[in-house]
């Protein structure tokens, strides 16, 4: 992932991060929680990336749903049509899942990328901390 990653477990994390990096003049990457894919699903995650992009027009940003070891939900977010996938399976089950997500125009990384930033200990922070929070994203 060429640009810093940021945890987000929420449309406020997702939405603060973006403010950041667009303050910046930088892209982002939003990546999920570890596992997220199997326990909340693409279409949440989806629906959280479109949400953050329409509140923050401005930004720049890719957005990974994290889906561990398990090739169903893998499988799940390509059929969603989720923009990237983490999934740390087998190496032969990740190389077959890569083809067919390259197929339908889809990244799948192999490896979860490291974080610039996990927004999970604030998870009822109030906008003001996500913020302060975030200014990391303009270093």
């Amino acid at each position: 992932m060429p640009s810093p990653c940021v945890v987000v477990h929420s449309l406020d994390h997702a939405a603060a991060a973006l403010e950041a990096a667009a303050a910046a003049g930088r892209a982002v990457t939003l990546l999920s929680a570890p596992g997220a894919g199997i326990y909340a699903g693409p279409a949440w995650f989806k629906a959280l990336a479109a949400a953050a992009r329409a509140a923050v027009p401005a930004a720049r940003c890719a957005a990974a749903l994290d889906c561990g070891d398990d090739a169903g939900a893998a499988q799940a977010a390509i059929r969603a049509g989720v923009e990237a996938i983490v999934f740390t399976g087998p190496a032969e089950v990740g190389a077959r899942l890569a083809a067919i997500a390259e197929a339908r125009g889809i990244r799948l990384f192999t490896a979860r990328p490291e974080a610039q930033l996990d927004l999970g200990a604030l998870a009822f922070a109030d906008a003001a901390a996500l913020r302060q929070a975030c200014r990391i994203l303009s270093t």
